[in-house]
């Protein structure tokens, strides 16, 4: 299924963690020039003022065309295409133009370099256009405005007020909400609770119960553990996960920071060690740790391994391979002793950036298509298209009958005390590539955990 895939699918989420960052950086490649010299009002940016009619506050005018473009990728476009019926629906005469491509870059670059860009587009895939570039060349509006317009479903509220954590972080640069990160993922464990019920063996909250849980499985011949060996950064979403939860919120921004005082936390030896145990007592699936991701999975699906690592596009890549009655369920990484974090705290974070272009010409439209994105219809039309979450706190109508993975994961996030996500896939890559070297060594047992610590102190020296 090759890199090319793996790439694409994780995109996604990968590019709305390193906007988050860039926030605190600041820094933007301008020598790539994102199109158009940004010059003339240097107001551009800025967004129609808020009104006060709750039903379209940012004075959209029901004759003007609204230009919409899509990445179509995982999702497809489909659900794009409702949401703009929906947008045709409440401004009677507008037109609405749809563009779905995987070639984002490709097919907007020459348009924001003649000033015609879109009114809104879906930001993703392999040919994204970088946000810090097009901040940098004040392409984008700030979008402080929609956060600040009312939440169609109740106009009570606002929409920074529905929003799930880590949303408005998500699309930040340089202090300023320049996207609409629309898709919520988690990332943790899965397993598939028809097995666990035939076999009658109960989720473990904590990881010595997991551990023990695992000793059960393999005597019952099925291999506890798989993982994509190939993509050691899998591994690291437990290992990771492990270290948050026992070290704390201060520990993660830390380690994000590659802070190299970080690693000597006594968190991270023993997040590791804990993890090592499955290594130690034999419970990997035999060859996963040269696996691909679809291999692994594929293998999970059949039944041979119990439990895998993943975040939750899982359930919609799989699709074709899940047995119809596989119950998929997601897990949080069950609690270490002496944890900082509750258990039922979990890595999560928003992704699928959506822009509106300061040079749009129906800026207004743009904003008013994203607020009409974040109704509860919308959000439950996307969720049956693409079976994944959106960012909208509580955003499945009751009615909606969700796959089991993707309900277990909306569970999941309802749940949790506490969310926490790392950044080192996406801004400091050198430095992740050596951690999941380490990894990767680490699941073949040619270094000991404390090897695994020490390799991750001196990944913190590398620079992109």
């Amino acid at each position: 299924m090759g890199s090319a895939t793996e790439y694409n699918r994780r995109d996604l989420f990968k590019r709305a963690a390193a906007i988050t960052v860039l926030a605190a950086g600041g820094t933007s490649l301008l020598a790539a020039c994102a199109g158009g010299s940004g010059s003339g009002d240097s107001a551009s940016g800025a967004s129609p003022a808020l009104g006060s009619d709750s039903k379209n506050p940012f004075g959209v005018k029901a004759t003007d065309k609204l230009d919409v473009v899509i990445f179509t990728g995982g999702y497809g476009d489909d659900y794009a295409k409702q949401f703009e019926e929906s947008y045709k629906k409440a401004y009677a005469g507008a037109v609405v133009s749809h563009l779905g491509t995987q070639e984002i870059s490709g097919k907007l670059q020459p348009r924001f370099n003649a000033g015609s860009p879109p009114d809104v587009f879906d930001n993703s895939g392999a040919q994204a256009m970088k946000a810090d570039v097009l901040v940098g060349a004040d392409q984008l509006t700030d979008l402080t405005v929609l956060l600040d317009a009312p939440y169609l479903d109740d106009p009570s509220k606002k929409i920074r007020d529905v929003l799930l954590p880590g949303t408005i972080e998500a699309g930040t640069i340089n202090g300023k909400m320049y996207s609409l990160s629309y898709v919520y993922t988690v990332f943790g464990l899965w397993y598939s609770a028809k097995l666990f019920k035939d076999k009658g063996w109960a989720v473990p909250k904590t990881w010595d119960e997991f551990i023990t849980l695992c000793g059960t499985i393999k005597a019952a011949g099925v291999s506890p553990f798989a993982h994509q060996g190939k993509y050691p950064y899998y591994a690291n979403y437990v290992i990771l996960s492990m270290i948050a939860k026992q070290g704390g919120q201060d520990l993660v921004k830390r380690i994000n920071a590659c802070e190299a005082a970080a690693w000597d936390d006594p968190a991270v030896l023993k997040a590791v060690t804990a993890f090592y145990q499955i290594m130690e007592k034999d419970y990997l699936l035999p060859g996963t740790n040269g696996m691909t991701h679809t291999e692994s999975q594929t293998a999970w699906c059949q039944g041979k391994a119990a439990f895998i690592p993943s975040g939750s596009w899982l359930e919609n890549e799989m699709l074709a391979a899940t047995p119809a009655d596989f119950d998929m369920a997601f897990l949080p990484i069950p609690a270490l002793a002496g944890d900082k974090l509750a258990a039922t705290a979990l890595w999560a974070g928003a992704g699928e950036p959506f822009m509106v272009p300061s040079k749009a010409a129906n800026k207004a439209g743009g904003l008013e298509f994203l607020r009409m994105m974040l109704t509860k219809e919308s959000s439950s039309t996307f969720v049956k298209a693409a079976n994944s979450l959106t960012v909208l706190k509580d955003g499945v109508n009751p009615d909606v009958q969700l796959k089991p993975g993707t309900k277990s994961s909306a569970e999941a996030i309802k749940a949790a005390e506490a969310t926490f996500s790392f950044t080192l896939q996406e801004l400091q890559t050198a430095a992740d590539a050596e951690i999941q070297n380490a990894t990767n060594e680490l699941v073949n047992k040619r270094i000991s955990p404390a090897d695994w610590v020490a390799r991750g102190k001196a990944a913190t020296s590398k620079k992109v």
